[in-house]
């Protein structure tokens, strides 16, 4: 989650992943994709499967993207007067950047929804928990999030779904907002990375339940727990927001319990 100038850090469900043991995957329309087994999973499991159409994680990067783009234009960067320079990239003219070394939108949030422990405590704005989760401090802390989202995101939903994704995704930030207004109440937060956290924590409880398909164990592990320690790293840095990563990736973690049980192993 971004501080004022902190960067926090289909359709219709076709069918869950079965791991079965084919060569291919069984797509929503019956035909046959050819796809290499994983690594880490059992080769009993690994073959023929059916496959959610991811869209709702598609959606959720255009839709931070749209805000920021809304948040840009109401920005409008040209009519203000700047000590650090003039605009970044002019010819978009009212949605061109604030120069680097300037927070871009630090007064425009308090009107847009950013987390504000004040206005959540004593004016009882408790939406902010929310609104807070699709706003970003600039064009690099949108990409990093919007990248990831991608990457970690789609994998899952063609695993287990819009549903159980989507709503991981969402009570993810909100944890993410709630913990990080318990702790850091003189500075304006930011960002989507305490959602992000939450998908991450879920794959890590989802590895613990579905542990008997994996074959090789410790390499899942140790691969997935790299890549939650390098993020949560990048948390120890100046004006990065780790309390809505921590908050975000223990709401996953447990809701990953509850929802990403593949129930194929327990029939």
């Amino acid at each position: 989650m971004s501080n004022i100038d902190v960067e926090r850090g289909g359709g219709p469900r076709s069918g869950k992943w079965r791991r079965g043991g084919g060569g291919g995957m069984r797509t929503g329309n019956g035909s046959t994709a050819t796809v290499a087994p994983s690594p880490f999973y059992l080769e009993s499991y690994s073959g023929e499967e059916r496959e959610w159409t991811p869209w709702i994680v598609p959606m959720f990067v255009v839709a931070n993207i749209a805000v920021f783009l809304v948040v840009m234009f109401i920005n409008n960067c040209p009519q203000h007067s700047n000590p650090y320079g003039s605009c970044v990239v002019k010819f978009l003219h009212r949605l061109s950047f604030q120069p680097l070394r300037e927070n871009p939108f630090s007064p425009l949030f308090l009107h847009l929804g950013a987390l504000v422990w004040d206005k959540v405590v004593h004016e009882h704005q408790g939406w902010r928990l929310v609104t807070c989760i699709w706003l970003h401090a600039g064009v690099i802390h949108l990409l990093a999030n919007m990248l990831s989202l991608i990457f970690i995101g789609i994998r899952l939903e063609q695993q287990f779904g819009f549903i159980r994704i989507g709503v991981i995704y969402l009570l993810s930030g909100f944890g993410g907002s709630i913990l990080s207004s318990l702790f850091i109440r003189n500075n304006i937060s930011v960002g989507a990375s305490g959602a992000l956290f939450g998908l991450l924590g879920a794959m890590l409880s989802e590895l613990i339940t579905n542990w008997t398909i994996y074959s090789n164990k410790a390499a899942a592990l140790f691969t997935l727990l790299i890549v939650i320690v390098i993020n949560l790293a990048v948390g120890i840095l100046p004006h990065v927001d780790n309390f809505a990563h921590i908050g975000g990736f223990l709401t996953g973690f447990l809701l990953g319990f509850m929802m990403l049980l593949d129930l194929n192993l327990v029939m």
